[in-house]
């Protein structure tokens, strides 16, 4: 009788609550997103029109978006398809919490130190929502997430979620959301920083993703605490660690350590998910020897990306970091 009720709750799993079942043949499905890209880069000298971006000479944003999509192309060996659906130059700093925004001057003066920065630093992301319809153009299948480009002090999280059923995604849940359907991410970039922090930026948001993704599985069965040990926390056992902690990291951003330690990165770079306890001694000279952009692309490339579901988890991790909606919860 236990074993037969222990079938029909699978079944009503499967059937109600969308666990797919498990294969080892099923292909790793490309999955794409439409972007919508929206950058914050206000007039600064209303006689020139000379912006933020150009007053500091920080980075082009076109130059940034061109690489960031790239490399994740490249990493994800095309599985991770981007699309910039529609690009919004504000000219405006966005408003903070309490409704506060800087100008062309107070901002200055926040970065020449001549003022502190304000309290509370947080951007109004619903503000931002309510002005570009964001929920109903996720609904309507228009865009699948938003990428937003700001500045320091602009008060954005590197990442966040919305919709029914969001969950951390580097940051709390954005509240009163359900209306877009779908859950949806809403990236924070700055044009201040290089194509590494972007990838940081992912980073963080595929950790929150993936820890969700296997957050119902202990043991050996979570993949994900497997592949992200590195050689401090997890002596001899190393695999290819997060992002902040190479293999043989000893502290926050060490990538360029020499120092040499066993990892299986090899093993999930090659065999996922019939691993062969490939386990080779490595050190920084595989991630590009302290390079932010380097580390962080050799990360990615670790990810696996492999035809099947174990666990009723696809085998392809590029699925759920892509498309969050796909997480069961």
């Amino acid at each position: 009788m236990s074993s037969f009720l222990s079938s029909f709750f699978d079944l009503f799993k499967f059937l109600f609550k969308g666990y797919p079942a498990d294969s080892e043949t099923e292909p790793a499905q490309i999955t794409r997103s439409r972007a919508l890209a929206i950058v914050y880069d206000p007039v600064m000298d209303a006689s020139t029109g000379e912006t933020l971006s150009q007053k500091m000479k920080w980075q082009n944003t076109g130059d940034l978006l061109t690489g960031f999509m790239t490399d994740l192309l490249e990493v994800s060996k095309g599985l991770a398809r981007y699309e910039i659906v529609q690009r919004i130059n504000a000219d405006e700093f966005p408003a903070k919490t309490d409704g506060f925004r800087y100008t062309p001057q107070t901002y200055m003066d926040v970065w020449n130190r001549v003022a502190p920065p304000h309290f509370p630093q947080e951007v109004d992301y619903r503000a931002i929502i309510k002005k570009y319809d964001i929920l109903g153009r996720v609904a309507r299948n228009e865009i699948d997430e938003v990428w937003i480009f700001g500045f320091p002090h602009a008060g954005f999280y590197e990442s966040i979620m919305g919709g029914p059923g969001a969950f951390w995604c580097n940051a709390p849940p954005l509240a009163d959301t359900s209306a877009s359907k779908r859950r949806f991410v809403i990236m924070g970039f700055s044009y201040e920083r290089h194509i590494g922090e972007m990838l940081e930026a992912y980073g963080h948001r595929a950790e929150s993703i993936m820890e969700k993704t296997f957050s119902k599985l202990t043991g050996d069965a979570n993949l994900w605490q497997r592949f992200i040990r590195y050689d401090k926390v997890a002596p001899g056992k190393a695999a290819c660690g997060n992002i902040h902690f190479a293999p043989n990291s000893q502290a926050d951003y060490d990538w360029g350590s020499p120092a040499p330690v066993n990892s299986e990165c090899y093993d999930w770079l090659l065999n996922f998910p019939n691993f062969k306890g490939d386990v080779r001694v490595v050190n920084a000279s595989e991630w590009g020897g302290g390079n932010i952009r380097a580390h962080h692309k050799w990360w990615f490339d670790h990810f696996p990306r492999a035809a099947g579901r174990k666990n009723r988890i696809h085998n392809n991790w590029w699925q759920y970091v892509v498309s969050p909606q796909q997480v069961v919860v």
